[in-house]
């Protein structure tokens, strides 16, 4: 009978033994996972590699720059938007290059080229745009190619398109429509197919490269009945004009800044020149502090369009 007991005691015995090798591996891989050390989140930045497209915590950008606020003259009323429309991202490659660099890993010069009329060709307006990149950026040349008078198709000759290809631009920059809108017999249609010719040429020498458009800021028609003063009613045909560059840009893929719609619009654009004292007598061009403005408002829209690149 103490035998059987003792055999009974020794199966039992090793009955539990069995049962808590079971338990012990069916909880062991719970213990680990319990254990297990934390997902790991954001990268700190000292551990971030050099070449990680300089991400900082939570995937966003280092190097977005302050945008600086402008004061503008107290006429100015009811203005629109100041940004870039960019809706096929064509100006992405642009923007890296710039981002490269400011941060000093690339040392090559960017070329931009800013091709226009008479607005371009006084000089102001494009030197205080490329003077501000160059401030912020570094090693970066801005040309203007202005012609006094000329319209989009004024471009078109095959020596003067050599001649902007020439200068090996990063970007190209085109600035047409006050003198189209000039002409009170203006067609749209004709307008845009000027338009695609220029680009097409200019595609053609520089394969790749981008293009910016921007419209015409507004201006004024003169009249005079016979003897009486020479008078002055706001163009019409540029609102027209504008909506054309807009729209020839939008189905090309170019990038374009309204200026005309920047500084008012239909309603406000050339009342807020007039009424601050910016435009010359012939109410078609502006003084030297007018076209600071546009070249300081340019380069702000540039540069929120640079960060919000940097910020995606």
């Amino acid at each position: 009978m103490k035998r059987n007991h003792k055999r009974y005691l020794r199966s039992g015995d090793l009955r539990f033994a069995v049962c808590c090798a079971v338990l012990t591996l069916l909880f062991l891989p719970l213990r680990r996972a319990c254990a297990q050390d934390a997902l790991p989140g954001c990268p700190r930045l000292q551990e971030t590699a050099f070449d990680c497209d300089t991400l900082m915590v939570c995937g966003q950008r280092t190097d977005t720059l302050p945008v600086p606020l402008i004061v503008l003259p107290a006429a100015f009323r009811q203005l629109g938007g100041n940004e870039l429309i960019d809706s096929v991202g064509i100006l992405k490659p642009f923007w890296e290059k710039l981002r490269m660099l400011r941060l000093g890993i690339a040392t090559d010069t960017i070329r931009i080229v800013h091709v226009g009329d008479s607005h371009i060709r006084g000089h102001i307006f494009p030197e205080t745009t490329g003077g501000r990149l160059q401030q912020t950026f570094g090693a970066l040349s801005y040309t203007d190619v202005g012609i006094n008078g000329a319209f989009c198709v004024t471009f078109t000759r095959p020596e003067r398109v050599a001649d902007i290809a020439a200068l090996r631009p990063d970007l190209v920059i085109l600035s047409f429509g006050t003198n189209e809108s000039h002409n009170r017999r203006y067609n749209s249609m004709l307008h845009y197919r000027q338009m695609d010719e220029l680009v097409r040429m200019l595609r053609d020498r520089l394969p790749g490269i981008p293009m910016l458009m921007t419209t015409p800021p507004g201006s004024y028609e003169s009249f005079r009945q016979r003897r009486r003063r020479r008078t002055y009613k706001i163009n019409p045909r540029t609102s027209v004009a504008v909506q054309t560059i807009r729209r020839f840009a939008d189905a090309n893929g170019l990038a374009v800044w309204d200026m005309y719609e920047a500084f008012g619009g239909v309603r406000r654009a050339c009342l807020n020149w007039r009424e601050a004292g910016l435009m010359r007598p012939d109410h078609v061009h502006y003084l030297p502090e007018g076209y600071v403005l546009q070249g300081e408002m340019f380069y702000r829209a540039l540069l929120k369009a640079y960060n919000d690149y940097c910020s995606q």
